[in-house]
C-alpha cells in the first residue's frame, strides 16, 4: 500500500507538472543569427592589419604559378626525351596519366572525382639505355588531401605490388611519409635486355610527386634518392 501511495503521488506530482508548465506561454528561442558573434564592423586601422606572406613563404603563390617551373632542372649529362610522346610541352593529361594504369577507365574516373588539377612532367634520358619521368599531380583544394591519399596508395602499390612485392623501401629524409624503392631486376621475356627500375613517391601539399628511373643495368640508391630530394626541396 505505502508503494502504491508513493508511485501514486510521484505519477500526480509528475501530471500537475506538466498541467502548469502547458499553462504558460511559451518561451521564445534565442535567435539562430547573433550579430554581436560576427567580425567586427570595422576593419583594423591601417598599419595594424598584420602584413600578406611574401611570395617565398607563401606556398600557394608558389603552385598557383606555372606548374612546370616547379620542376628540378634537368641534371648534367641528360638530354630531353623526345620519344617520350605522353608529353605535351611539358604537361600531361589526365587520361595519359591514367593511361599507364591497369584499370585505366577506374583511375581516369577516380582521377576526375578527386578533381585533378593538372600534371607537369618531365622525360630525360642519359646514355643509350638510362630514362627517367618526373610528374607532378595537383590537386584542387578541398577538404580532403587527395594529393596525400594518392601518393598512399602508390606507396602501397610500389612495395606490394612493383618488383614482386614485400619492398618496403627507403624514407625521404624531410618529406614526412614520402619513400624511393629500389626494385630487382626484371627479367622480362627472353631475348629482350634486363631491366632495372627504382622509384621515388611523395607528396607535397596539393601536389603528388612521383619519380621513376630505369635502366638496363643496376640502379643505385643514391641516384633515386638524390632525385627525389632535389624535387621535393624545388617545392
Amino acid at each position: 500500500m505505502i508503494a502504491a501511495a508513493a508511485l501514486l503521488g510521484i505519477s500526480g506530482g509528475t501530471a500537475v507538472g506538466y498541467g502548469i508548465q502547458a499553462e504558460r506561454p511559451p518561451t521564445p528561442l534565442p535567435a539562430l543569427s547573433q550579430t554581436e558573434l560576427a567580425y567586427p564592423a570595422k576593419a583594423l586601422p591601417e598599419g595594424e592589419a598584420p602584413a600578406p606572406l611574401p611570395a617565398s613563404q607563401d606556398r600557394q603563390v608558389r603552385t598557383d604559378g606555372d606548374l612546370r617551373e616547379l620542376l628540378i632542372d634537368r641534371p648534367a649529362g641528360w638530354s630531353e626525351n623526345e620519344k617520350a610522346e605522353w608529353l605535351d610541352d611539358g604537361w600531361m593529361s589526365v587520361g595519359a596519366l591514367a593511361h599507364w594504369f591497369e584499370n585505366e577507365g577506374d583511375t581516369f574516373e577516380y582521377f576526375l572525382e578527386s578533381d585533378v588539377r593538372r600534371i607537369a612532367g618531365a622525360a630525360w634520358k642519359k646514355g643509350s639505355d638510362r630514362e627517367a619521368t618526373i610528374q607532378l599531380v595537383q590537386f584542387a583544394s578541398g577538404v580532403d588531401n587527395a594529393a596525400a591519399e594518392f601518393a598512399d596508395g602508390q606507396r602501397w602499390y610500389a612495395s606490394e605490388t612493383e618488383g614482386g612485392g614485400g619492398n618496403e623501401g627507403d624514407l625521404v629524409k624531410g618529406s614526412g611519409e614520402g619513400r624511393y624503392y629500389v626494385y630487382d631486376v626484371n627479367r622480362q621475356q627472353p631475348g629482350l635486355p634486363l631491366l632495372y627500375q627504382a622509384k621515388a613517391v611523395m607528396h607535397r601539399g596539393d601536389i603528388m610527386i612521383d619519380i621513376n628511373l630505369f635502366d638496363t643495368r643496376p640502379i643505385s640508391k643514391k641516384d633515386i634518392r638524390t632525385l627525389a630530394e632535389q624535387q621535393l626541396e624545388r617545392l
